[in-house]
């Protein structure tokens, strides 16, 4: 069966190539040609097919960016600093805004920490920031839902919240609760309590919730960013994060 997937997938890929080649080259005022012609044509221009291929990613990106502004406005920016779903933090009528959808144990959303760290740091006074828990038992295990559900249970020490989701974040073995209780002692959190808030049905529920909203959104993956309402999926580096906002 994947053989027969990938034949049909090469000669749509193909086709398709063929039938931008045809366009470019009418284009440039050298069609009619057959298909020997077209073919040694596309051989002696191979960078035609890269080209091609570029155009090609930039319509997929165009028509992805458009689902996504679609699916935000959908919902709605407001529904992002729920503070029932979201950590929410930053000035109410702040000019910016950034959402995050993260798993501590997603290596794209660990690798994003010092750019996350940085832009909270710098725009503090300006952005309205939420941070949304989105694990993903499936690809990582439970330890990753084990995680998401003592940050949700350390909102309710607010001022010891960020400290913890950056020491979590800043891991690099797949979570576990040793992991998650040591680094809960060392942002300061009252363990008893925790462990107490942790056992909360709500806490499930919210678990469960944060999904079917990613769901609404279209998510695929972690981390994913919402910045001043424009979805990036994927890590962001500095510039990458710096970029958004001026775009913004």
């Amino acid at each position: 069966m994947q053989n027969i997937v990938t034949t049909l997938v090469t000669a749509l890929c193909g086709a398709l190539i063929a039938v931008a080649a045809v366009v470019v080259l009418t284009n440039a005022g050298y069609m009619p040609l057959n298909e020997t012609q077209l073919r040694g044509y596309l051989l002696t221009h191979p960078q035609l097919v890269g080209e091609m291929n570029d155009e090609a990613q930039r319509a997929d990106d165009a028509k992805s960016a458009a689902a996504n502004a679609a699916a935000i406005k959908k919902v709605g920016l407001d529904a992002f600093f729920n503070p029932r779903l979201a950590y929410v933090t930053g000035p109410v009528n702040a000019p910016n805004t950034m959402v995050e959808f993260y798993d501590y144990d997603c290596p794209y959303c660990r690798a994003s920490l010092p750019a996350v760290k940085k832009v909270f740091d710098q725009h503090k006074n300006d952005t309205r920031f939420a941070f949304i828990e989105y694990p993903l038992e499936s690809i990582h295990g439970p330890g990753a839902v084990l995680a998401a559900k003592a940050s949700l249970a350390a909102r309710a020490q607010p001022d010891r919240f960020l400290a913890f989701h950056y020491l979590m974040m800043g891991e690099t073995e797949q979570m576990t609760e040793e992991m998650v209780m040591a680094d809960a002692q060392k942002a300061g959190l009252d363990l008893k309590r925790l462990k107490a808030d942790m056992a909360n049905p709500e806490v499930a529920r919210i678990v469960a919730d944060s999904h079917d909203f990613g769901k609404k959104l279209g998510l695929v993956g972690t981390p994913t960013f919402v910045i001043n309402g424009v979805m990036y999926p994927g890590s962001l580096d500095d510039a990458a994060m710096a970029a958004a906002f001026k775009k913004a």
